[in-house]
């Protein structure tokens, strides 16, 4: 035996000081495997759409009211399959209306409790005991574990049992008992949630998703260009902070800056009005669709402001071009193509009428120069974001629970694309001065993204990070972006369309066939049986367009969770299930309100599709956790047999 495996060993010990201890858990271990896998899954595109997160979120994209099915399907009425459901899905307020309209309360507490124990011991059967036991409630545990885990049907303990549940409700604890059961049949019917990227913009509550997300029971994330954009405003990005300011102007979500995360945008208002106060800022009055209760006078407000930040967010936009040649961005210092005096913009060799040419803060001989109130001003916000103590727990969960690409059970997952040529080659990017593609590009923006967060303030690395942050909200190489350029500048300012085109990265070509997904599946170890998961890029299905790509290898999971796309895509979005018998993709119908969900009963209408049916039933040793656990398993035998040999003695007693 080799002295570092020795000594691997010799600590192992403390942990299984005796022959007992170690075989007792190899049992265990062994056990497991042969459990049926758990169930993922995979959401994608957020977008601060918290009600419909949240339903998605409580039904398991539809698992709970199947699993009532399965076992209440000829007992009970489709009424009260529904009922159920909602009650599960919102115990306490679907409780508070029961409690109020329901004559026998005691009685239907009874009925009530029964279900959702049989029901918690279906949806408990393929885990173990103290799997079960963690995810209890702990002012239940013991309550549960003897109602789930023992024979109701032995006579003599029957009346025991019914004991139980006539205690519970005598001493008033039948609703908080039937919320602890409905949390954890919820708990238990996913095993692990993916998030595929973009929990913030457009939407009003990314906030209260990253709450509800923060309290999750497993879950990991794939960042998306929108959360990246809230992560380097984080992290001290003058320039994403600009962005994320400028987009929640355009949308009507400034509520999210002000009231969800306390950062005062009181130094912007007076700035616009000082500088844009008798300009009508016609061409950054806030997207029509997303006015709702704000007067004339608040939307012009909102107009001044949005202008100002745009202003300021394409100066600091060209100050990291004009540092950082190896971006190859030269093209959108568009500021340097005004004839001011004119009004007009050259781009690409052709001459447009400006919408707006009022631009009181531009100097038109070094148009990039920030004026004394803008450094003033961002600075403050820099400030303000860096320490919002809300703002930082998120992102710093960001950075904990989040990648860019993943590998989990045999498939790969990641937001945005994987930057191709045409001739279907990995684009290549210069980082620090060498060439990087493919995975290894990839591997290289997340270590730089966490560089930006987490090295020391007014260090060159950290200010390179930064850079590279921003690269990856607007670049052609990014992996998050996925397009030649993002023409925002023409967007605002020029009338032809012409203009308004973003090239997408040749990836959203040739993700529709088998040869490339292959190729991508095999850059990052992963064989043929693997699928690619992606979201970013809405799927037009009422064009047509259909989320299942290259022969089911590819799979696209943003189907529109914001009403924003929902014309676009003509759904509200898709969510993937994987479990023990293979992968389904679900699409699901808009979300109305979590009034109408819990009063009416009402679900989000989803539509079920099989993918791909696994000809075994998969088990916990056919994931990734269950290749740690057989490495596990390896090394308590090791262990087992060092003892035997009277290499390494048992501690007995020893804790």
């Amino acid at each position: 035996m080799q002295a570092d495996q020795f000594k691997y060993l010799r600590l192992l010990s403390r942990n299984y000081p005796t022959i007992a201890s170690t075989a007792t858990e190899i049992i265990n271990l062994e056990a497991i495997l042969n459990l049926p896998k758990g169930t993922e899954h995979f959401l994608s595109d957020l977008h601060g759409e918290y009600e419909a997160f949240e339903q998605v979120i409580r039904n398991g994209s539809g698992v709970v009211k199947r699993k009532i099915h399965d076992v209440f399907g000829n007992r009970l009425t489709d009424a009260e399959i529904n009922s159920l459901a909602t009650l599960i899905y919102y115990p306490e307020q679907k409780l508070d209306l029961i409690s109020d309209t329901t004559e026998n309360l005691d009685l239907w507490y009874r009925s009530t409790l029964f279900q959702l124990i049989e029901l918690c011991v279906h949806v408990s059967s393929k885990y173990t005991r103290s799997k079960v036991r963690k995810a209890m409630p702990a002012d239940f545990e013991y309550i549960l574990q003897e109602l789930l885990h023992e024979n109701h049907l032995v006579m003599d303990k029957s009346l025991y049992y019914q004991e139980i549940i006539t205690s519970i409700i005598a001493l008033d604890r039948a609703a908080e008992f039937i919320s602890a059961l409905a949390r954890l049949i919820q708990r238990l019917v996913v095993d692990h949630l993916h998030i595929v990227g973009d929990v913030y913009d457009r939407g009003p509550y990314p906030d209260k998703i990253m709450d509800s997300l923060m309290g999750y029971h497993s879950l990991d994330f794939q960042w998306g260009n929108h959360d990246m954009l809230w992560m380097g405003a984080a992290s001290g990005s003058r320039v994403c902070l600009a962005n994320v300011l400028r987009i929640s102007s355009r949308y009507l979500n400034l509520d999210i800056i002000e009231d969800s995360y306390g950062i005062s945008i009181r130094p912007l208002a007076l700035f616009a009005e000082v500088n844009y106060g008798e300009d009508p800022c016609t061409a950054f009055l806030p997207q029509k669709t997303a006015i709702t209760e704000q007067s004339t006078t608040e939307i012009n407000q909102i107009a001044r402001m949005h202008k100002a930040i745009t202003v300021i967010q394409f100066k600091l936009e060209g100050e990291i071009i004009a540092r950082h040649p190896e971006f190859e961005m030269a093209h959108r210092l568009l500021l340097d193509m005004i004839d001011y005096k004119a009004g007009t913009v050259t781009i690409k060799g052709k001459t447009y009428p400006l919408k707006d040419h009022h631009f009181p803060t531009i100097d038109p001989t070094n148009p990039y120069a920030l004026t004394s109130a803008e450094h003033e001003l961002i600075d403050k916000l820099v400030s303000s974001f860096k320490n919002c103590e809300k703002l930082q727990r998120h992102v710093s969960f960001l950075y904990a629970k989040g990648s860019m690409v993943l590998t989990y059970n045999s498939n790969l997952l990641y937001h945005g694309c994987i930057p191709l040529n045409e001739d279907g080659s990995f684009m290549e990017m210069t980082l620090k001065g060498q060439k990087y593609a493919g995975r290894a590009l990839l591997e290289q923006f997340e270590q730089i993204a966490r560089e930006g967060y987490f090295r020391t303030s007014g260090t060159p690395e950290k200010k390179y990070a930064l850079d590279i942050v921003w690269y990856l909200w607007t670049g052609a190489a990014s992996s998050l972006f996925g397009k030649s350029e993002m023409t925002t500048f023409e967007r605002y300012f020029v009338e032809d369309k012409e203009t308004h085109v973003e090239e997408k990265n040749a990836y959203y070509k040739l993700r529709n066939e088998e040869q490339i997904c292959h190729q991508i599946l095999a850059e990052f170890d992963l064989d043929s049986s693997g699928h690619i998961i992606n979201g970013h890029t809405p799927v037009k299905e009422g064009k047509g367009e259909s989320p299942i790509k290259a022969g089911g290898k590819m799979l696209v999971i943003d189907g529109g969770f914001s009403p924003a796309y929902q014309k676009t895509t003509g759904l509200a979005g898709y969510t993937l299930l994987y479990n023990s018998f293979g992968l389904q993709l679900v699409s699901h119908q808009p979300f109305t309100s979590t009034e109408d969900a819990i009063q009416e009963e009402t679900d989000i209408l989803s539509t079920r599709q099989v993918i791909e049916t696994e000809t075994e039933r998969k088990l916990v040793r056919d994931t990734d956790i269950g290749k740690d656990l057989l490495q596990q398993i390896d090394e308590l035998k090791c262990l087992l047999g060092a003892y035997r040999q009277g290499l390494i003695k048992e501690r007995h007693g020893a804790r």
